[in-house]
């Protein structure tokens, strides 16, 4: 399954609405750290199909970015991933510790 670029906080409340699971990845294309995470979440998307992802450009989308730290209450970072179960946070990790094990061991917990 092919990320979703969010843009808005309504496109964000009915993707985690539509899916009882789903990652969110939240990548800024300035930051060399971010990058390193983006090539560990791309190899997480394709050992992980099965699992919707949602996709954040912390730049482009940074009211949304904001938004999304405000609205389910974890700190923004950037790089960062969150794994929502049921619309809610159940697990979240930033920079470094973002890799494609990290990813796919929360995705399957």
């Amino acid at each position: 399954m092919t990320p979703e670029t969010l843009h808005d906080m309504p496109a964000w409340r009915a993707a985690v609405a539509r899916h009882p699971a789903v990652m969110l990845f939240k990548h800024s294309p300035i930051c060399p750290v971010s990058a390193t995470a983006l090539r560990e979440w791309e190899a997480f998307c394709r050992a992980c199909p099965e699992l919707p992802k949602l996709f954040v450009d912390v730049i482009s989308d940074r009211p949304l970015a904001r938004g999304l730290a405000d609205e389910c209450g974890v700190r923004h970072q950037s790089p960062q991933a969150i794994l929502f179960r049921g619309g809610r946070p159940a697990w979240d990790a930033s920079h470094g510790a973002i890799t494609a094990e990290s990813l796919a061991r929360a995705a399957s917990g």
